[in-house]
């Protein structure tokens, strides 16, 4: 494609699909333009991919995930197709900066954290290497949601990124579903029918994934829920036009938002509607296209993989079973033992209350055969395996952690630690029935965006250095190892990071009117808030210092910018007394005319992937500060180190093959491992005991117990104080100390700018193992038993 066919395309987009001439275009409308051209260039491949898939009769991929954290997807697709050069020419023509046009896309609203932002990096390379797949989700209308902060707090709003047109779908009616909730059971011999008593249309919206070089495009369907009866026309005549609009209200209520406020009996019953509405929409599709292709059902396991990220679609177990035995009439024994070899599952979690369990009343009510067929799997599991001490049922709630080992051949964990931990903590039993159903496979990154997009700065220097073709093969950056030794290059890298760094501090004043120094250390914590991640260690060590600073104001501090990102479900209130006391923080920390010079916090609203994109490339710190035991990997780790940001972190998920790879010599390791945790939960008092033996921990409890933080309202963070002086679960104040010890090391290594630099470098150079090109090969070769097709 030359720079004249991608303006002709553009300019005829323009003009014919948003009725724009150049003239009086605005902004959105270039966008769009440049979107629908872009996107017509992917078109063919997928197309190609999808005739290749069938002519080979390959296996496909199908994963099945609640949130896929796609982000912006203009610039991934003009990456991918190669057409960035081209795309910067034509728009620098036009006298408009393309960055501009990019960044006027919202972020799709379809994920929250880590596990959505992985199901995007592995649609990402799922293309890339050729293997046939699809995503299914939700196209969540709202997302989860839009954080502001009023006076310190987390306000939370809907998302709109669905209120103009969304460029890069195709909407499929022809692909649309009834799914049903409710009703009975009426038995037929040795057949069961269930008949619903509520049903909802899931309709499908396809986008295409184009992969790196533009050779392949995979499918990410989402389902929109859409009333069986759109509008009552006889109820509007009587004037009861509220009423009228009802059913379509209902409906779209199940598509609206990601993870509703389940602390309500109405919430609970909407998340598991959501997740039978997304999984059985799915699994029908399925079945629908092999159809088309095979009528044996019996060839479904060669032919079909689908993975359960995490057990939001855990109801495919059961679901896949209703399918097979009711409807298609296999025997219910044959019809359990092809949807295990079909099934698989990712566990994310190894906190038990993290494991969803539904109670038996609300499944029977609203997915009444399922717990008939749970109750049958159940019984088949324990007359298969009479040892066995669990059940799925326990305590009047179906567990479906334990349902999605039971009706998987495959359960993975997403790193080493995490699966040792998987097969002696949550899965103890379920292991010692099934030692060869775990394995490992640990996550990674695409390196398209996490890398080549984000930082151009770090990208364009590696490219200088050992050319490009890092971008398919991340491990090739063991090659910049030799270049590190050359003062040259660490020069270079540091005028990358300082570019970097330069960006986000006119991004931080912009956005938030605060002034920080290019300087200074960027410290940064971003991910979802939660105690286990422990956000309020960080805090309170950024408090101590403050304090010490206060005290000695003519020591030789190091200058550093505390930065934290994230938002919290809004049920969870210890989560936002968090947020709250962070920008609480930052207010009398920013004001602070003794160390305002040395020390800065901001908090920045509204965390998502085009934020992350931004502040990755700018951080000279990592923050990865979790519990010992209790993070199962980390993506965030991955993209720090792979963009030279040095780590301070626990061993904890994937910060321990962090560390292996990038050497210890270039890792802030401080903190318990996780038998040490357990074995200091064990003594009494824990807490009391480390809160008195570190006089910087004590002060700064006791600031915020005093109201320093909170003016007027001392009592503000009371139950935050309460948690840590008495049960501290998770930690905080026990590590503490190692932690504030561990940051001073960090202070003297960064005022020496050219050995940080080395360990910087080095940091990218060793982290290419966490690509998530890797991670799928591993899927497709340990799980799924599925083959890359050959490209042109």
């Amino acid at each position: 494609m030359t720079d004249a066919d991608l303006r002709e395309s553009l300019l005829h987009h323009l003009k014919y699909s948003l009725g724009k001439d150049p003239k009086h275009a605005k902004i959105y409308d270039w966008r769009m333009a440049l979107s629908l051209a872009v996107r017509d260039r992917i078109v063919d491949p997928w197309f190609n991919a999808t005739r290749a898939t069938y002519a080979g009769q390959h296996k496909r991929v199908y994963y099945l995930s609640m949130e896929f954290l796609i982000g912006r997807l203009l610039e991934d697709a003009i990456v991918n197709l190669g057409l960035l050069e081209r795309a910067q020419s034509i728009f620098e023509d036009l006298g408009i900066p393309l960055q501009a046009v990019v960044e006027n896309e919202p972020d799709a609203a379809l994920g929250n954290g880590g596990l959505g932002r992985l199901a995007a990096c592995f649609l990402d390379s799922l293309s890339t290497l050729a293997c046939p797949a699809h995503g299914y989700g939700i196209r969540y209308e709202h997302g989860l949601f839009r954080q502001r902060f009023v006076d310190g707090r987390q306000i939370e709003e809907p998302e709109t990124w669905l209120s103009g047109t969304h460029a890069w779908e195709f909407e499929r009616p022809e692909a649309a579903f009834e799914i049903g909730y409710g009703g009975s059971v009426v038995e037929a011999g040795d057949r069961a029918v269930w008949q619903p008593a509520e049903r909802v249309i899931a309709s499908a919206h396809d986008t295409p994934i184009i992969g790196w070089r533009g050779k392949w495009a995979n499918t990410l369907r989402l389902w929109n829920a859409k009333p069986t009866r759109i509008f009552d026309l006889e109820r509007f005549n009587r004037g009861e036009y509220a009423a009228a609009a009802e059913p379509e209200a209902l409906a779209r209520t199940i598509s609206r938002v990601l993870y509703p406020d389940d602390t309500t009996d109405q919430g609970k019953t909407l998340r598991l509607k959501q997740e039978f509405f997304f999984t059985a929409a799915s699994l029908r599709d399925v079945l629908r296209r092999f159809l088309t292709e095979y009528d044996d059902l019996r060839r479904l396991p060669s032919k079909v993989a689908i993975q359960l990220n995490d057990t939001h679609p855990s109801i495919a177990g059961p679901e896949l079973v209703r399918l097979l035995h009711d409807e298609k009439g296999l025997e219910f024994e044959e019809a359990v033992d092809i949807a295990r070899a079909c099934l698989s599952y990712t566990n994310h979690t190894l906190l038990p209350e993290a494991l969803e369990r539904w109670s038996e009343g609300l499944m029977g009510s609203l997915l009444p055969r399922h717990l008939q067929l749970i109750e049958r799997i159940d019984d088949l599991h324990a007359r298969r395996n009479p040892s066995r001490k669990l059940s799925i049922i326990e305590h009047d709630h179906v567990k479906m952690g334990e349902l999605s080992f039971i009706m998987a051949h495959n359960v993975n964990g997403v790193s080493e630690l995490h699966t040792e931990l998987m097969k002696e903590t949550v899965f103890a039993e379920l292991n010692r029935l099934h030692p060869e159903r775990i394995v490992n496979e640990t996550n990674g990154v695409t390196p398209r965006r996490w890398l080549l997009s984000c930082n151009p700065a770090l990208s364009g220097l590696i490219d200088k250095t050992i050319g490009n073709d890092w971008v398919g093969h991340l491990d090739r950056l063991t090659e910049l190892e030799p270049h590190i030794e050359d003062a040259g290059f660490r020069h270079e890298f540091a005028a990358a990071k300082k570019t970097n760094k330069t960006a986000l501090a006119h991004f931080v004043r912009e956005s938030e009117g605060i002034m920080i120094d290019p300087d200074a250390m960027f410290d940064i914590q971003i991910k979802r808030i939660h105690e286990y991640k422990r956000q309020h260690l960080n805090i309170l060590e950024t408090i101590a210092l403050w304090r010490a600073m206060r005290d000695n104001p003519n020591a030789d501090w190091t200058p550093r910018v505390k930065i934290f990102a994230g938002k919290a479900a809004p049920g969870y209130v210890f989560a936002k007394k968090i947020i709250h006391l962070i920008n609480d923080v930052a207010r009398v920390v920013n004001a602070d005319p003794v160390t305002s010079k040395f020390l800065k916090v901001a908090y920045l609203p509204n965390y998502n992937v085009s934020l992350a994109e931004k502040l990755i490339p700018a951080a000279d710190l990592s923050e990865q500060i979790s519990t010992a035991g209790k993070e199962a990997s980390g993506t965030g780790n991955m993209k720090f180190a792979l963009n030279g940001a040095l780590t301070i972190g626990t061993l904890d998920g994937a910060n321990v093959e962090i560390r292996e790879h990038v050497g210890p010599d270039n890792f802030f390791l401080f903190g318990m491992t996780a038998p040490e945790v357990v074995a200091r939960r064990a003594v009494a008092e824990h807490a009391r005991k480390a809160i008195e033996a570190s006089p910087e921990l004590a002060g700064a409890i006791a600031d915020i117990e005093k109201g320093v933080f909170s003016a007027g309202e001392p009592g503000r963070y009371g139950d935050i104080v309460e948690n840590l002086r008495w049960s501290d679960y998770f930690l905080v104040c026990s590590d503490f100390a190692a932690y504030y010890d561990k940051q001073r090391e960090v202070d003297t290594a960064f005022k020496d700018e050219d050995a940080w630099m080395h360990m910087a470098a080095l940091n990218t150079a060793r982290t290419g193992w966490f690509s998530s090109d890797r991670t799928i090969r591993g899927y497709m070769n340990d799980i799924w038993s599925a083959q890359s097709v050959a490209t042109d």
